[in-house]
C-alpha cells in the first residue's frame, strides 16, 4: 500500500493497518447470499456447458469423418465392381465372338448353376431301366421336418413318402 501511496506522490504514510470484521447489514445478507449462490450457479453451468461441448463436439467431428470414409470405401468399392464386371463382359464378349455356340452353351450351363446350387433336389434319370433309386427321405426333407426321427427311419417306404400302393 505505501508503494502505490508513494508512486503517486500522495505524501501519505501508513503507520497501521488494522483490520477489522466488515458484515453486511442485516437487510441485505440474505441478498448477499443470493448473488453469491446465483454466481456460484453460473460459474458450475458455464463449466458442465465446456465439459458438455468439449465431449460432443470431438465425437461428432469422428462420426462426421467415419461417415466419411464409409462413404468413399462405398465408392472405391462401387467402382472397383464396376471397373471388373466390365472387363469380365468384355473377355465374354471376345471369347463369344471366337466361339458364339459354346460361349452361349457356357453361359446358360454358369446360369443354372448358379440357379440351382442352393436349391435341395434330386435328379432321376428315366434312362436307367430297372434301377430304383434309394432315397433317404429324413436326411432329404431336413433336420426339422420329423419330430420323431427314430419313427420314419423304421417305417417303410411307402409309409414315409406319405403314400399306399
Amino acid at each position: 500500500m505505501q508503494k502505490t501511496l508513494d508512486a503517486y506522490g500522495a505524501g501519505v504514510t501508513v503507520t497501521n493497518v488494522n483490520m477489522q470484521k466488515a458484515d453486511p447489514p442485516n437487510e441485505v445478507i440474505d441478498a448477499y447470499r443470493d448473488v453469491q449462490a446465483a454466481r456460484a450457479d453460473q460459474e458450475r453451468m458455464r463449466n458442465e456447458a465446456e465439459a458438455y461441448a468439449n465431449k460432443v463436439i470431438p465425437t461428432a467431428r469422428g462420426r462426421a469423418a467415419r461417415i466419411v470414409q464409409d462413404a468413399e470405401a462405398y465408392r472405391q468399392q462401387v467402382i472397383a465392381e464396376a471397373s471388373g464386371q466390365s472387363k469380365r463382359f468384355l473377355s465374354v464378349l471376345a471369347e463369344y465372338r471366337s466361339a458364339p455356340d459354346v460361349t452361349r452353351r457356357r453361359m446358360y450351363l454358369e446360369t443354372m448353376s448358379g440357379i440351382l446350387a442352393p436349391l435341395n433336389k434330386v435328379i432321376v434319370d428315366d434312362s436307367a431301366k430297372g434301377v430304383v433309386p434309394y432315397f433317404q427321405l429324413p436326411n432329404m426333407l431336413g433336420s426339422g421336418s420329423s419330430t420323431r426321427p427314430n419313427a420314419t427311419q423304421s417305417a417303410s417306404p411307402a409309409e414315409s413318402s406319405g403314400g399306399s400302393q
